[in-house]
């Protein structure tokens, strides 16, 4: 299946399912909880076809490590619109990240798995999910996390049904295991990964929750390596520790620094 159809139906899937459980439990999703996801909706919309698509055109560990980028512009966002500061020994440590990020990209371009074009999705899937994640925490204090989790999914999935068909991708009726992975996806990756870090961005600094997902580049290529067979070299392996070590060093650098929300400005 192609990136951007895995995600129509991920998505829709999960908003409509856990939608109907919320409705028998007389607690359906409302109109405007639909309206306050879906500057959500839309940003991850446009995270999961660029995302999908980028890991089917490049490497993983591409893909990963330039998403692992966020905590830089989410840091940014941060200080400009909730008051937790960077400083200029994070923005130097920033620097370094930045150049280690590069430095696996460039490592990779002798593997088949590579491309260009892969590389340059991954990047507009940066900056999709780096919204994603201002858009979740300022719903705090307007519905519950389980109803914009609820709402971001159902757009997302929506959003994904053209785009889908703009780039001929077949929405056709997926095949029994194709159909397995999807569940797995909508409800495992959707419950315990998706649920569970809307609801953490309301109790923690966004840096932190941000910070969190530079796991995920770790053991994706480590996985992709194990599953996929995809070569990651000395190189990027010495890269990826750069990057991690100083994304790290700028959360530390953070701890208790600012982290007190003030309210967004206008």
């Amino acid at each position: 299946m192609g990136g951007v159809a895995i995600a129509a139906y991920r998505f829709l899937v999960y908003a409509l399912v856990v939608g109907a459980v919320m409705a028998i439990r007389s607690k359906p999703i409302s109109a405007r909880a639909l309206r306050i996801a879906l500057p959500g909706g839309i940003a991850l919309g446009a995270d999961v076809a660029f995302f999908f698509s980028a890991i089917k055109e490049t490497t993983v560990a591409n893909a990963t490590m330039i998403g692992a980028l966020q905590p830089i512009i989410v840091a940014a966002v941060a200080w400009r619109f909730f008051g937790e500061r960077m400083t200029r020994r994070d923005m130097v440590l920033a620097g370094v990240a930045i150049a280690g990020v590069f430095a696996v990209v460039v490592g990779a371009q002798g593997s088949d798995e590579w491309s260009l074009r892969g590389d340059l999705l991954a990047v507009g899937a940066l900056f999709s999910w780096s919204a994603y994640f201002v858009f979740a925490k300022q719903s705090k204090d307007q519905i519950s996390s389980n109803e914009y989790t609820i709402g971001a999914a159902f757009w997302t999935g929506v959003i994904n049904v053209p785009i889908a068909v703009t780039f001929g991708q077949s929405l056709a009726w997926p095949s029994a295991t194709n159909w397995l992975w999807l569940l797995a996806l909508a409800f495992g990756a959707g419950i315990l990964g998706h649920e569970a870090m809307n609801w953490s961005l309301r109790q923690i600094p966004l840096w932190l929750g941000s910070t969190m997902t530079l796991l995920v580049p770790v053991v994706s290529a480590a996985a992709a390596w194990i599953f996929l067979d995809e070569a990651v070299t000395a190189f990027q392996v010495g890269a990826m520790i750069v990057v991690l070590v100083a994304l790290a060093a700028v959360i530390v650098g953070q701890s208790g620094v600012g982290s007190r929300p003030r309210p967004l400005r206008r």
